[in-house]
């Protein structure tokens, strides 16, 4: 018998037994080449520049994942034990959920326009470590895995909700892992007792008993001040803009003017066409060495824009999310005005940066109350998630620090004109 342990911050012992067939599958998918790349990958992306603790990596998270689809598997097979033969899918499907994450993690979504879901479906269908993995221990797991987490397809309901719901097990664990390396103190899950809430609907799927409700509101509530606080933090959005600018400008540059290794011109001038192989060859490391290398480069605008992000020599935000979008417009466009008279250019040093999140969505995969005789939809017996489902919309303007005075007077005229 062989027994392996991951010793995690968060859920302490993770403990994988190789006589236990799909937890040996789990072993050796965790000792693969793609998913041992996932340990350069971080789980923040950049927020690292701003919260000096965001260091985990999305390896970390993974396993964090697939603990947390465990335990609910077991707990619900209690009141269903044909759900066990379902493990194998789950199993896999929570482990290997984001083996389609570029450099940066959503990030790269945003600066190489690529879906992480699609890519993590084509690395378990067509990487033969993968894929083969998986279908040893049943014909066509790496498909039904990959249709799990591409298009929400399962044989049972309830596998789908705790892969992909409002309450999966990837929001559970990332909720909690981010909390804990940010140092912000929201994320602190009674998760516990959300588990053990976990029940099972009429109709099969995942549902929650009354005794939970305050549990699950509790962890609503944290997903909101989680993205106030810390994923549309102001510098992590100047983070992200700028990242999108340089990978922008180095496109727009090409080839013959910019130095890029094989792998890395895939990315940038054929990523619709991209090889699997040159997607895999990607992460931080190999990204990060590029910006690093093109702070030398001959375009003075590439160059700008990654000194500016290797040496954290930041632009500023302000939050103008409470202003009308005529405002907000003229706010950039004033910004890029009084950046021109200083002989800054105002393409790479302004911008607006702006983000609707819901931190509950009743309509897309929403959650239910089942007590084993009244089912009921979680936002009608919580006045409190009514309430969150009002979207939250978030909005910097983005400008160099040597503008800020005059910008702010602008604005306050702005406000006073409209």
């Amino acid at each position: 018998m062989s027994i392996r342990t991951y010793y995690d911050p968060l859920h302490q012992s993770i403990t994988l037994n190789s006589t236990i067939p799909e937890e040996l599958m789990v072993m050796e998918l965790i000792d693969s080449l793609p998913f041992q790349r996932l340990r350069r990958i971080k789980q923040l992306g950049p927020a690292y520049l701003t919260f000096h603790g965001a260091e985990s990596s999305r390896f970390t998270h993974s396993i964090g994942v697939f603990h947390l689809a465990r335990r609910a598997i077991n707990h619900l097979s209690r009141f269903d034990s044909s759900l066990r033969q379902y493990k194998f899918i789950l199993y896999g499907a929570a482990l290997l959920h984001d083996l389609g994450h570029g450099p940066l993690s959503h990030t790269s979504e945003e600066i190489f326009k690529i879906k992480h879901e699609d890519w993590t479906a084509k690395v378990i269908n067509s990487n033969q470590e993968i894929s083969g993995i998986l279908n040893k221990y049943e014909k066509g797991n790496a498909k039904a895995i990959s249709n799990l987490i591409k298009c929400r397809e399962a044989p049972q309901k309830l596998i789908i909700s705790l892969i992909s719901s409002q309450l999966d097990c990837d929001r559970l664990d990332y909720l909690m892992r981010d909390s804990y390396t940010t140092g912000a103190r929201y994320g602190q899950l009674d998760i516990d007792r959300i588990i053990s809430a976990m029940t099972i609907a009429p109709d099969g799927d995942l549902a929650i008993h009354p005794k939970g409700l305050m549990a699950v509101e509790h962890y609503l509530v944290i997903r909101n001040l989680m993205y106030r606080s810390v994923y549309n933090h102001r510098l992590n959005e100047v983070c992200n803009w700028l990242l999108e600018q340089i990978i922008k400008t180095a496109r727009k540059l090409g080839p013959n003017i910019l130095w890029a290794d094989e792998n890395m011109s895939e990315w940038l001038w054929n990523h619709e066409r991209m090889e699997l192989n040159s997607f895999l060859c990607n992460d931080d490391i190999i990204t990060g060495y590029h910006i690093h290398k093109w702070q030398e480069s001959s375009s003075k605008t590439l160059s700008t824009l990654c000194k500016r992000f290797i040496q954290r020599d930041l632009l500023k935000a302000l939050n103008i999310s409470s202003l009308s979008l005529e405002i907000r417009l003229e706010a950039l466009a004033k910004a890029r005005i009084l950046s021109e008279r200083l002989l800054i250019d105002p393409d790479i040093s302004c911008g607006l940066r702006e983000q609707i999140v819901k931190s509950y969505h009743p309509y897309k995969y929403g959650l239910r109350l089942w007590d084993g005789d009244k089912l009921e939809a979680l936002e009608k017996a919580s006045p409190l998630v009514e309430r969150l489902i009002e979207p939250n919309q978030s909005s910097w303007l983005i400008y160099p620090k040597e503008i800020e005075d005059q910008l702010k007077k602008e604005i306050e005229i702005l406000k006073i004109k409209n």
